[in-house]
């Protein structure tokens, strides 16, 4: 990714600081089940994949750009690692909710493994500034990964010893929490599929995707 300026950084960073609060109904729903309004019901084989890598704008943005039409069925960002009850936006923004802005992806495992998605997490955002992506600062904006079976956390380990060895060892220590996936809040309407919605909104500038190497066993 090209440098950006600090002048063509601000203007998006205020836009952030600005952006709308509005209130809605959310329907709540479960790493695996229904808790909400409504049912979410996954295609047969189908998993899900849970990140937390910042602001989940351009998060969302890079997965459905490479991955839209290649076995990720559907992306939506909300809140998940926290204990309060239906958090909103301006609530998550506080940092005292424990939520992370996060991305959670339905995938057909048969076409896109999930070591696919994880390897990509770690080239798309810095893992290795705890807390912090670009000016984004504050626990909401945490890289974490949370499971949704032992399998699952395997993988993720596995693929965060070599991303930290083969990738990020020059640059730090990698900060991701991998945690077991808890509740799930979808964020508000106004954030599903934001950059799309808003070309040119804010885009924190650590998300760009890195031209690491493969990643090696």
């Amino acid at each position: 990714m090209a440098a950006t300026s600090s002048s063509n950084i601000m203007p998006g960073f205020l836009s952030r600081l600005l952006r709308p609060f509005t209130t809605f109904t959310r329907t709540s729903v479960g790493p695996e089940t229904n808790t909400g309004t409504t049912t979410t019901t996954l295609p047969e084989n189908a998993q899900l994949c849970t990140v937390a890598a910042g602001c989940f704008w351009g998060v969302e943005h890079l997965f459905r750009k490479n991955f839209g039409g290649k076995g990720l069925l559907e992306a939506k960002v909300g809140y998940i690692g926290g204990d309060v009850k239906d958090p909103g936006y301006r609530a998550v923004c506080t940092g005292r909710t424990g939520h992370a802005e996060s991305l959670q992806m339905t995938f057909d495992p048969s076409i896109l493994p999930y070591t696919t998605l994880i390897e990509f997490f770690y080239k798309m955002h810095d893992p290795t500034t705890k807390n912090r992506q670009g000016m984004d600062t504050g626990t909401q904006y945490r890289s974490a990964i949370f499971y949704h079976s032992e399998e699952q956390e395997r993988l993720a380990r596995s693929v965060t010893e070599r991303a930290q060895a083969q990738w990020w060892k020059n640059s730090g220590k990698i900060s991701t929490e991998i945690l077991p996936a808890g509740q799930w809040w979808d964020a508000e309407a106004y954030h599903q599929l934001y950059l799309d919605k808003n070309p040119g909104g804010y885009e924190c500038p650590a998300h760009y995707v890195r031209g690491f190497g493969e990643l090696k066993e």
